[in-house]
């Protein structure tokens, strides 16, 4: 049987770690009767599988879906879904897709692989998998990473290794959350693309964030016309009557927007002739300790 720390060394290390072959667990854990042995694939009555409680996908597109039954209804389910035995009846971990489209169908049973694995490991595996294939809407990926963060006490770092993402896009993806609600509904329902998102982190006030992305739906602006209106918040003009600063260089100007993009704070860039100081405002240690990470500083 296996011991508690060897359930726990079992987590992050890949997709087929954690889905191991059934020959592999059969030394440590004993099977089920009716479990074949292998990774044999059997039918499994759609009416005997219960959805993945674990699963991070919370939008499933109606039209793929029915384009999907379409072809399962032909050509059956070319890859068998994964599920586990609990309580007599069986547990999808990964392809929920195929299973509600075999269920549209009309299929009475679904071809399925059993595995043997934990709560623990089905809630990284079932993650993971989604992450990996990419086909979450932004803030489904955010809020993934956000889950494996808070579930399983992983760094940036360690979840972009195990996901095969850059650290500074899973960086990007947990910012994503701090956005108002209501601008989380937008990039959901692709009015707003996760550019678009990523601009509005540059505003300081939620109530400036909300009212500028909802003008980018209304006027249909682009990411760099959002990213511009953004600078022109955080950079305003002076009074007419006030003394005019000295013009900023077109590249520098691009350097600190570039800049602000990548590490979500404010950045301003004091340049004479070559030489200055590039000057990085946070609001808080969190913003403090995330940028310090993304710049790979040790401390």
């Amino acid at each position: 049987m296996n011991q508690p720390h060897d359930k726990r060394k079992a987590l992050g290390r890949g997709l087929d770690t954690l889905l191991p072959a059934a020959r592999g667990v059969a030394s440590m854990v004993p099977p089920a009767p009716q479990q074949p042995a292998g990774d044999a694939v059997r039918e499994i009555p759609l009416e005997q599988i219960d959805r993945n409680p674990y699963q991070t996908r919370t939008h499933f597109d109606e039209k793929a879906l029915t384009e999907l039954a379409d072809s399962i209804r032909v050509s059956g389910v070319v890859q068998p879904v994964t599920v586990r035995q609990i309580n007599g009846r069986f547990q999808l971990i990964t392809g929920e897709r195929r299973w509600l489209a075999s269920k549209k169908a009309g299929k009475a049973t679904v071809p399925a692989i059993v595995r043997q694995v934990s709560n623990e490991q089905a809630m990284e595996i079932t993650i993971i998998e989604n992450l990996q294939r990419e086909d979450l809407n932004p803030v489904e990926q955010a809020r993934a990473y956000e889950r494996l963060s808070r579930e399983f006490n992983l760094t940036q770092e360690q979840m972009a290794q195990r996901t095969g993402k850059d650290r500074s896009s899973v960086a990007n993806f947990l910012r994503l959350l701090k956005l108002p609600e209501s601008v989380l509904k937008m990039v959901e329902g692709n009015q707003l693309s996760f550019g678009h998102a990523k601009a509005l982190m540059g505003l300081d006030s939620a109530e400036g964030i909300a009212k500028l992305a909802q003008k980018a739906v209304q006027l249909s602006m682009s990411v760099r016309q959002v990213e511009g209106a953004v600078y022109n918040v955080m950079h305003p003009e002076p009074p007419a009557e006030a003394k005019p600063p000295k013009p900023t260089d077109p590249n520098v100007r691009e350097a600190e927007r570039m800049l602000q993009q990548s590490l979500g704070v404010k950045v301003q860039i004091k340049d004479n002739h070559g030489k200055g100081k590039i000057v990085l405002e946070y609001k808080s240690l969190e913003d403090f300790d995330r940028v310090l990470e993304l710049l790979e500083v040790k401390r």
